[in-house]
């Protein structure tokens, strides 16, 4: 599943600011757009680590992305193999199967299309990608396919 090939391109300062306040605003029952807190418990430390994740829905499953890469919340989540998604009050609880990268190019296409302004640095390729772009850097960007508990 490309786990050979670490990647990882950290959060721009803006970014972290970005996700500590839909963090907190999601704390208070607030949601924010699209996008919903993921706590996933350490895998070092073993206490709950949380950042703001946009899972989505294709073809009936639902799926997780790293658009950054091999970030901190999928080494976590790779280790525990389960977490909670918050969406302001609401909590769900659910286990992942991560996707191979022969797998991802259906996902990653539709990650892109839906989030593209807010993913276009991440990815190194055109909002418009074709097959081949998306097969050359799929084994970057860790996709989890989340299962109901």
């Amino acid at each position: 599943m490309g786990r050979g090939d670490v990647r990882y391109v950290p959060p721009t300062r803006y970014e972290r600011v970005f996700n500590a306040i839909v963090v907190w605003l999601s704390r208070r029952g607030i949601p924010f757009g699209r996008t919903q807190v993921l706590t996933v418990t350490g895998r070092k430390s073993g206490e709950p680590r949380s950042t703001p994740v946009n899972p989505f829905d294709i073809a009936g499953s639902r799926y997780l992305v790293g658009a950054h890469g091999t970030s901190q919340w999928v080494r976590n989540l790779r280790v525990a193999g389960s977490a909670e998604l918050r969406r302001g009050r609401r909590v769900e609880e659910f286990q992942v199967t991560e996707v191979a990268d022969s797998d991802k190019i259906p996902v990653l296409r539709a990650y892109i299309r839906i989030f593209w302004p807010a993913v276009k640095g991440c990815f190194g390729v055109p909002e418009h990608p074709t097959d081949e772009e998306i097969r050359a850097v799929a084994h970057l960007h860790p996709v989890f396919v989340i299962d109901k508990r």
